[in-house]
């Protein structure tokens, strides 16, 4: 095989046994990497039912063939879960050089299973693999921890997947942090690293990926990463501004949810957007390994000196969904959200809901406590107050940890939460692009964008401009294609924002030059489309009821956009449900019947 090892890790960290064991081309072949593989596992192997934060749970940190060669952005690496935010399948990816790294080690994945009794990190050294001790570093912060391991392992290269304090204290959407800023944010990952006690993976490899025709594969990535250097946003918006030149546009098209969504463009976006950051703040870009587009921010403030970020989405999520507009301020709030290791679209989904709840006046100053800052729109106290708060369980931090929907619930009160399946919602109000909306009300982990960017074709006009608010059936299985074009993407081991230049013939091309395949474009798709129905299967057998939980926020469903060029929209999701069911070959019901199992191989799941 090339491009792969064949070699799995597996860590019990309940009687301290590490193996190693091997898959072969066929295996391979049927689920191609990252998502594929992390799905079997989890399907084959545990209780869909079992408690997130038990030992029963696993969690799989995986990579694709093209982690760790010279594909552009083939850096990405893989953490999947069952997820404590929405008990559902959680897969959430990173870029830096962690993935990288674990690769030239001679893995493709690493499966931890059961659960410490104290805290420990896994140190892994190509071949050598042990589990040392971690008490001295529980309780430090994200940078305090890498800093920490690469003086106590004498070796400044190694790369580290971990978590920070949030992780150690189960915030329901505690990250796994890598490279100090980078993030496995969604779906509470963190929470179920440190539920186990481990603290941290470190990781140094001295391997080269092993590609199946050289001269051709090279040849074959220059010329995509040619395509992407001369697209308009790969090539020129995204390593200009980052990922917050969109805060402008997305703005002016007037899905900007403003508020916790009761508005959908912000009076101060300017203020907040990527033009703005590059101007007062922006020091450097910070590409990850093998990226060409180079989004990744370093910015300097007078407070925390030197520190990367924020993406467009946590500038929203600190920002403008909380009615705050201090840029300097969301910069900050950011760089503490990584040090303690959470999620920050979850943790300004959070607040946002806070402040609903305040606004409305059902939360009340006596449940926050006399010294604790008001719940009001723009009042940024709020977000140097709470970050640490909730990181560590403290006051009414504590029940901020279990995230928007638990803090609702507790007051009598989820139609404020703006989320899917208990997870927070993303930057893009769908009432401004239908197709969005439904890809947030079917995406397997909840409420996220990223597994299907409808923003791309009806906002972006990739691969070619559609109507936002159109609901036909071609809008339908463009939703269908980007669920399994981006579930192909990551389990390649590519970046999404490839998808700014890259069609589905550009990844097929890259695919076979490195493995030495001959599939042809619907061949990896159906890789996609089988990695989706399986996903779609775990949540099933975790208990999803489709027809209650394939929805959005009744706000989205039933009140018209009150601003802007989207003003008295809604989404038709109730139109364009039972389109997508059928177009999936799925029940009615939302269920995948006998089939579509057997069509796609998962029966044997």
């Amino acid at each position: 095989m090339f491009a792969y090892w064949g070699k799995i890790l597996r860590v019990n960290l309940t009687d301290g046994t590490i193996k190693e064991e091997h898959f072969d081309e066929k295996f391979a072949r049927k689920w191609l990497g990252t998502r594929g593989f992390g799905i079997y596992y989890l399907l084959r192997e545990m209780d869909a039912t079992a408690d997130p934060l038990s030992p029963e749970n696993k969690i799989i940190y995986t990579t694709g063939p093209l982690t760790g060669t010279t594909a552009p952005t083939g850096g990405r690496y893989m953490v999947i879960t069952k997820s404590p935010l929405t008990g559902y399948i959680a897969m959430a990816n990173s870029g830096g050089f962690f993935g990288a790294e674990l690769k030239f080690a001679g893995w493709d994945a690493i499966i931890v299973e059961g659960a410490s009794d104290h805290p420990v990190y896994l140190y892994i050294n190509d071949e050598s693999v042990e589990l040392r001790d971690a008490s001295h570093l529980w309780g430090k912060t994200s940078t305090e921890t890498e800093e920490a391991l690469k003086e106590e392992i004498g070796d400044k290269r190694i790369r580290a997947a971990l978590i920070g304090p949030a992780g150690e204290n189960l915030v329901k959407f505690a990250a796994v942090m890598n490279d100090e800023h980078r993030a496995a944010g969604r779906g509470g990952v963190g929470a179920v690293m440190g539920s186990k006690k481990l603290k941290a993976i470190v990781v140094r490899g001295h391997k080269r990926v092993e590609v199946a025709d050289r001269a051709r594969f090279t040849s074959v990535v220059k010329e995509k990463t040619d395509k992407l250097r001369n697209d308009p946003t790969a090539g020129g918006g995204l390593p200009k501004y980052g990922t917050a030149v969109l805060v402008n546009i997305i703005n002016q098209n007037g899905l900007y949810p403003t508020r916790n969504f009761q508005y959908s463009q912000f009076e101060y976006a300017e203020e907040q957007s990527g033009e703005a950051m590059a101007a007062k703040y922006l020091i450097r870009n910070k590409p990850c390994y093998a990226c060409p587009i180079g989004c990744g921010r370093v910015n300097k403030l007078p407070t925390t000196g030197v520190t990367e970020g924020p993406e467009y989405e946590s500038i929203w999520a600190l920002g403008a969904h909380n009615g705050i507009n201090d840029l300097a301020s969301i910069i900050e709030a950011n760089h503490w959200a990584d040090e303690y290791g959470m999620d920050t679209i979850s943790l300004g989904g959070t607040l946002a809901t806070a402040m609903e709840l305040y606004e409305k006046g059902i939360l009340k100053q006596e449940d926050l406590g006399e010294e604790a800052p008001p719940f009001r729109w723009g009042n940024t106290e709020v977000l140097h107050y709470y970050i640490e708060k909730i990181a560590k369980r403290e006051g009414f931090g504590d029940k901020l940890a279990e995230g928007g929907y638990r803090l609702a619930e507790m007051y009598g009160h989820t139609e404020y939460f703006m989320g899917v399946k208990k997870q927070e919602l993303p930057a893009y109000d769908p009432r401004g692009a239908e197709g969005h909306g439904l890809g947030y009300a079917t995406n397997n982990r909840g409420g996220c964008h990223i597994k299907q960017y409808m923003i791309s074709p009806e906002i972006l006009g990739y691969p070619y401009k559609m109507d936002p608010h159109d609901i036909g059936d071609e809008k339908v299985k463009m939703v269908i294609l980007f669920q399994d074009l981006t579930a192909l993407i990551d389990a390649a081991g590519l970046c999404v924002f490839t998808t700014f230049g890259l069609g589905a013939d550009d990844y097929r091309d890259m695919l076979n030059a490195a493995l030495g395949w001959d599939f042809s474009t619907e061949d990896y798709l159906k890789i996609g489309e089988r990695i989706w129905n399986a996903e779609r299967l775990f949540n099933l057998k975790a208990g999803l009821d489709p027809l209650k939980e394939d929805t959005l926020p009744k706000r989205l469903l039933e009140e018209p956009v009150r601003n802007g060029p989207n003003k008295g929209h809604v989404v038709r999701l109730h139109l364009m449900l039972p389109k997508y069911y059928k177009f999936r070959g799925w029940t009615e019901d939302g269920k995948i019947t006998e089939e579509k199992m057997k069509e796609l191989g998962l029966n044997e799941l």
